[in-house]
């Protein structure tokens, strides 16, 4: 008896997803690595340090204790309490537990909103370079990704009149990261005023990715939902990941509207039914717990973000800007007469330097090289030292 393989016709939506060149690169410096080459891992944006051991304990203490059932969809009340009250306090506003939603991980408080307030052939405006997914999702949706540009020449900076400019009657939500990755870029207090005046005469959604919001170096962090005429219009997407070290753990949340809460919970019921429950513990912790690891590990990538600034300047070819904040620095490498792909590929494979092209976030990205400096100063210096030789060697510099 012959079977027939099984030929499976792909939907259309899936041509319309993208991807995050990071894992991709990772992967590939992984299979480098089992090859036998020393790479420096510079690619992935995942913070060094160890998660704090006050927040493991509970964990730990949490599987002991039973925490490994079923939670509500939204989220167990304790830690959409905890998040709550934390998040209103840095944000100087009150938050009721019923506007918070717990997710596993922060990236699916986009994903939900998309598919909550998007219709096809609604406009995003989105920033580029920017995160990935953003154009992915909006894709995915069937909506239409309208960038705006974040220059270098403002150090990256957000400028509100860049968003404004674009602005059409189409215009379903915007989307802005500060502080951003790539580029480090945030969005000045004043920039947010002229934001908040122009938005709030509008019926669009503001979609504020915060993740990094305690990972800022100059000032202080400003969120959307601080404004009065902004605050119902607000989503604010934030995480355990990169604050606490978490990355693994998978545990995110949103602020917003009850109402519009209640339909995200409603999508987490249909997708992942609930966060697991021994993380959420652990979440609490980390909320409520000692704070001092998270101020050590912002100084020592304040110390970081120094030492690869200063290293990329005096790499021939490289100009680097000063991140305002996150962890990442984002060179303009026109001048080594190399493209940002064939360069990132280049480093790679040859001088053994894991790092992403700027266009893994857009095509104005083009020109730029991502360097994540989570990672010790010990190997920044080692991969500095690395592409200063290879770059002597091979760049196409005018004479």
């Amino acid at each position: 008896m012959s079977v027939t393989a099984a030929k499976f016709q792909l939907a259309e939506r899936m041509s319309r997803l993208g991807t995050e060149g990071a894992f991709e690169v990772l992967a590939r410096a992984q299979q480098l690595e089992t090859q036998g080459k020393d790479v420096v891992h510079l690619e992935i944006g995942e913070p060094d340090f160890p998660t704090a051991p006050h927040i493991v304990e509970a964990a730990v203490a949490a599987l002991h204790d039973g925490w490994t059932r079923y939670s509500p969809s939204p989220g167990l009340a304790q830690l959409r309490e905890a998040v709550a009250e934390d998040a209103g306090k840095r944000r100087g506003i009150r938050i009721d537990p019923a506007e918070v939603v717990i997710t596993p991980g922060a990236k699916p408080i986009f994903f939900f909103a998309i598919l909550a307030l998007v219709e096809p052939g609604d406009e995003v405006l989105y920033p580029n370079p920017g995160f990935p997914i953003y154009e992915s999702m909006i894709r995915f949706a069937g909506a239409r990704p309208v960038p705006y540009p974040l220059r270098e020449e403002k150090d990256f900076d957000v400028a509100a009149a860049a968003i404004l400019d674009i602005l059409t009657p189409r215009t379903r939500m915007v989307i802005l990261n500060s502080p951003q990755n790539p580029t480090g870029g945030v969005l000045a207090r004043s920039e947010w005023d002229l934001l908040a005046k122009s938005l709030a005469r509008r019926d669009v959604a503001v979609f504020s990715d915060e993740i990094y919001s305690r990972l800022i170096f100059e000032g202080e962090p400003v969120s959307p939902a601080q404004f009065p005429e902004l605050r119902e219009k607000t989503i604010v997407l934030d995480g355990f990941s990169k604050t606490y070290a978490m990355t693994g753990w998978r545990l995110g949340y949103g602020i917003m509207k009850p109402e519009l809460a209640e339909q995200v919970g409603r999508l987490m019921t249909n997708s992942d039914s609930c966060t697991a429950s021994f993380t959420q513990i652990a979440g609490i912790a980390a909320l409520r717990g000692d704070q001092s690891h998270v101020d050590r590990m912002r100084e020592e990538f304040r110390r970081r973000r120094e030492a690869i600034v200063q290293g990329l300047n005096a790499i021939p070819g490289f100009r680097c800007p000063r991140p305002h904040g996150a962890f990442y620095a984002f060179p303009n490498i026109t001048r080594t007469g190399w493209k940002s792909g064939e360069l990132a590929n280049a480093l790679l494979s040859d001088a053994g330097v894991a790092c992403l092209p700027g266009t893994a976030f857009g095509e104005w990205g083009e020109g730029y090289l991502r360097f994540s400096f989570a990672n010790s100063v010990e190997n920044i210096t080692k991969a500095l030292e690395r592409l200063d030789t290879w770059v002597r060697r091979n760049a196409k510099l005018p004479s």
